[in-house]
């Protein structure tokens, strides 16, 4: 990525300044955020107004009589919308104002300052009926991530945007390839018939960088959809139709860093606004240092406040206006779209009370809303560590019911990479890894995956590529605890085109299935008929596990089990056959019939037989009732 070589020099200069003209100038509002907001809300309303000399401004509020395209200015006090507070920022050209909501309608709201005015419409909305009840995504449902500029272009006519400064350009493996917002609702029935219950699309949001803009990581705008990918509009009908299919929509925010090419990087309202240093200064990307009872000051500053990279400024929530902007930008999507969970990006980056506090504001005003972390690292005490719920030893409280699950990620790579012949190698690594459940507050809210868009493609690393171990791979993932997370692609056993040349290489469009080869068809039909099982059984989504394992053997077995019955799930990842222990596995077998089914054959199976075989690198899923 091109380095801003000017930014922060530029900043120093322009934070604070006032322009010369200003005060002869008119008054003048560029922006104002949240665009709209609703009665009936927990989170108070805080407009943050920039414009040409605003602060100061004093605030007046009329409301409005709309008809048409007419809107008349209604006499009286207004008592709909009242000013409670108003202060500045170190900028002029900001003025934060705090509102009372109590009628929806338009409003004319009018800044006057030395004998100039201007004066801007808000709009304020009845709150939809169980919107504060809304329920969210939880381990009977199944997340399918897509990277939103590879996936699917259902629009052509978007690929290219005279006001983005990156053009489309597929001969770019790093550029602009096209996918969209209506790419993605016209997959929406590959989606569902995957067995994936919910999407999780990488972000949607402005990025206007010059290049690199595609991940959608470094946003520039953080109210409107990328006009690449379509529209605020465009994006609430992806949520609608989604949920006519019965598909929850996740969105991914980034609230630790934007880009940047946000337009307030030019004049920041705080000094702080975001964290700056005298040179460009990388984050440490330790960010153990913030539970390291041996961490020095330094690096825990230096992980929490360095950027991420050079077009990521680092943002300083723990500036009390950027926190509640940023509280507010998330309850803004979730309300006016109608959202049903988030994820968040490099979630321990962001200062762990500042995001803590984010996230209490978002549970606060959607107590069932379930909201699921980035925090990449290993071992399992670490992840565990921002799991709400979880009892540290600092009583330190994340407020993320879910974390993503990188520690098991990790011990099914490099079981299923090689044969796994080494003392501690091939399924002892899972068993070991599931082996730390204790200490998660809730192990069924663990995002559990084998591949993202961040790391190389599962059939990619996997011993030879064989496909007979990526299906064990999504076996797991299917039947473990947790809420299976499918990257897209990774349902036909999809690989990188060249991994060379980076990341970008397995951020491909979606493959048309009948132009596979038939083995990556086969993979897909075992796939998808194996997650829309898991839909229809609780016992996943909420039993307890038991697990065996042979050293000796490479295999992995382990039950999910509840007082009804149990799901048993036999890894054979050994080259070799092997014939399963039935009777080491008494104590839970005990419990129930031990003539079963398997789940997809519905073949009939009999655990009480010695002679059970396993072929190589294969599974078999059993359910069994008492």
């Amino acid at each position: 990525m091109k380095k801003n070589t000017f930014l922060l020099a530029l900043l120093y200069v322009t934070i604070g300044c006032v322009s010369l003209q200003a005060k002869t100038q008119p008054l003048a509002v560029e922006q104002v955020e949240p665009l709209s907001w609703w009665t009936d809300m927990h989170m108070p309303l805080q407009l943050m107004i920039h414009g040409i000399d605003v602060q100061d401004a004093q605030v007046t509020i009329q409301k409005c009589q709309v008809k048409g395209n007419k809107t008349r200015l209604l006499k009286g006090d207004c008592t709909g919308l009242t000013v409670t507070g108003q202060h500045n920022a170190e900028s002029s050209n900001y003025l934060f104002v705090d509102l009372d909501v109590r009628e929806a309608g338009t409003y004319r709201i009018t800044l006057t300052k030395n004998k100039r005015s201007t004066s801007f419409d808000y709009t304020i909305q009845p709150r939809r009926a169980g919107s504060r009840e809304r329920t969210s995504f939880t381990s009977a449902d199944c997340i399918y991530l897509l990277m939103s500029d590879r996936f699917s272009d259902g629009d052509k006519s978007n690929n290219t945007v005279a006001s983005m400064r990156e053009k489309g350009n597929k001969s770019n493996i790093h550029g602009r390839w096209g996918g969209d917002i209506q790419g993605i609702i016209n997959q929406l029935d590959h989606i569902r018939q995957t067995g994936a219950t919910a999407i999780w699309p990488t972000p949607l949001l402005e990025d206007n960088e010059a290049e690199w803009s595609y991940h959608g990581y470094a946003c520039s705008d953080y109210y409107h959809i990328d006009p690449r990918y379509g529209s605020n509009e465009m994006y609430c009908l992806m949520v609608q139709e989604a949920h006519k299919k019965g598909i929850k929509v996740l969105m991914d925010m980034v609230p630790n860093h934007c880009g940047a090419a946000h337009w307030w990087m030019a004049d920041l309202p705080y000094k702080n606004w975001v964290n700056l240093f005298t040179e460009f200064t990388r984050t440490n990307n330790v960010f153990s240092a913030n539970y390291d009872i041996n961490a020095s000051v330094y690096d825990r500053e230096l992980s929490n406040r360095g950027w991420f990279d050079h077009p990521m400024p680092d943002m300083n929530l723990d500036n009390p206006d950027l926190l509640r902007y940023f509280q507010q930008w998330a309850i803004w999507w979730i309300e006016y779209a109608d959202l049903d969970g988030l994820r968040v990006d490099t979630y321990p980056y962001i200062g762990k009370t500042a995001s803590a506090l984010w996230c209490q504001a978002i549970r606060e005003e959607y107590p069932n809303l379930n909201i699921v972390g980035e925090c990449w690292t290993r071992p399992a005490p670490a992840v565990a560590y921002w799991q709400s719920g979880t009892k540290n030893y600092d009583n330190y409280d994340s407020g993320l019911p879910s974390v993503m699950d990188f520690p098991v990620e990790e011990a099914i790579r490099q079981a299923l990479e090689n044969d796994g012949k080494y003392w501690g190698g091939g399924m002892v690594k899972v068993y070991d890894a599931v082996a730390m459940d204790y200490l998660y507050a809730d192990v069924n809210q663990l995002l559990m995956f084998v591949g993202n868009h961040d790391m190389d493609r599962f059939a990619d690393v996997v011993k030879d590529g064989d496909l007979r171990r990526v299906m064990i791979g999504h076996t797991l993932v299917a039947t473990m605890r947790g809420i299976p997370q499918i990257f897209a692609g990774d349902e036909y056993a999809m690989r990188s085109s060249d991994r060379s040349k980076g990341h970008s290489t397995l951020r491909m469009p979606l493959p048309v299935k009948d132009t596979l080869p038939q083995a990556q068809q086969d993979v897909y039909e075992y796939v998808s008929r194996l997650y829309r099982w898991r839909q229809t059984e609780p016992i996943i989504h909420t039993g307890r596990t038991m697990h065996f394992l042979d050293r000796d053997h490479n295999t992995y077995a382990f039950f999910r089990y509840n007082d009804e019955g149990a799901v048993f799930v036999f890894v054979n990842a050994s080259e070799e056959t092997q014939t399963i222990p039935t009777d080491h596995y008494a104590e839970l077998l005990n419990r129930y019939n031990k003539v079963g089914h398997e789940v997809l054959t519905r073949q009939r199976v009999d655990l009480n037989r010695q002679d059970l075989i396993a072929q190589p690198l294969s599974t078999l899923v059993v359910k069994v009732e008492k």
